[in-house]
């Protein structure tokens, strides 16, 4: 076996699918709410960029920016439509898996009838060169999505660890009713959190869609991955994520080697079944309890 290609291979999926899971994770642990409509915005946010690359410029920076933004604004509305309405209203989390869940139906059925089932592509992004690290021959495509997220991912947690806002959301995510009683507003919050993992989401998808496409139902399988590695990691533990982020992406990878790619879900489920059974809370869920104490 190749082992070499399996951990490239494991590292960017870690990478993309990491940041997704992230993005749900600080969306539970700052807001209390699963975002069901991620796949949605995932699959928003490929259209979004590829508009941008057919109507504005094929370039690498164009697609990704416009991926994000509209990652965040597919973040915005949701927060418009399932949070800021219903945040403050008995059994919030149940009606809010509800009604994102819903979004995300009624969203992918919009972008069905708007675009139509044939899958758009976007244009390489990173060149098509292979870089040689210490004895590992990686892509181009592989390497740029892995730096790319990981770039983002630092910035993302720098501003939040500097900025007024940031610690809002630190504050938020540690103790939510503590917060509050200090003054830090729900729905003000509640924007940030939503334009912020929606553009984790949009970086997700343009990284993923410049290797596979972009189609009205090609952000379902990327969210079941994410909400699977936040749940492995504990939901609402960023490094929780990324832990579960690194498990599932080489679960993914020795999966596709060994067996075949028809095999990953159900080697997936059967390790998510095997890590709650030993760890309830998920690896690091240690927020978890804290939010419910």
């Amino acid at each position: 076996m190749n082992w070499s290609f399996v951990l490239s291979n494991a590292i960017t999926l870690a990478c993309i699918y990491g940041t997704l899971a992230i993005g749900i994770s600080l969306t539970w642990s700052s807001l209390g709410l699963v975002n069901m409509a991620f796949g949605f915005i995932f699959a928003f946010s490929g259209y979004g960029a590829w508009l941008a690359s057919v109507n504005i410029a094929p370039q690498p920076a164009v697609v990704m920016v416009a991926g994000i933004l509209t990652g965040a604004l597919g973040g915005l509305i949701v927060c418009l439509l399932a949070f800021i309405p219903i945040h403050d209203k008995p059994n919030f989390p149940l009606r809010a898996l509800i009604a994102t869940l819903a979004i995300s139906l009624i969203g992918n059925q919009a972008l069905l009838w708007y675009f139509g089932p044939r899958a758009k592509s976007l244009p390489r992004l990173f060149g098509s060169w292979n870089a040689d690290i210490f004895g590992v021959v990686v892509t181009s495509d592989k390497l740029g999505a892995s730096l790319s997220a990981v770039v983002l991912l630092t910035l993302i947690l720098l501003w939040m660890r500097s900025s007024r806002r940031g610690l809002e959301i630190r504050a938020m995510m540690m103790n939510p009713h503590a917060a509050s009683i200090v003054g830090i507003g729900v729905r003000r919050t509640g924007f940030y959190v939503m334009a912020l993992t929606g553009s984790l989401a949009g970086l997700a998808s343009v990284l993923l869609a410049q290797t596979y496409y972009v189609a009205p139902f090609s952000g379902i399988t990327p969210m079941v991955k994410g909400l699977s590695i936040a749940l492995v990691g504990g939901l609402g533990s960023v490094p929780g994520a990324v832990i579960g982020a690194v498990i599932i992406g080489l679960n993914e990878a020795l999966t596709s080697t060994l067996l075949g790619g028809q095999y990953v879900l159900i080697t997936q489920f059967l390790l998510i079944i095997l890590v709650l059974l030993v760890r309830p809370r998920g690896i690091a869920g240690l927020l978890d309890k804290a939010r419910e104490a």
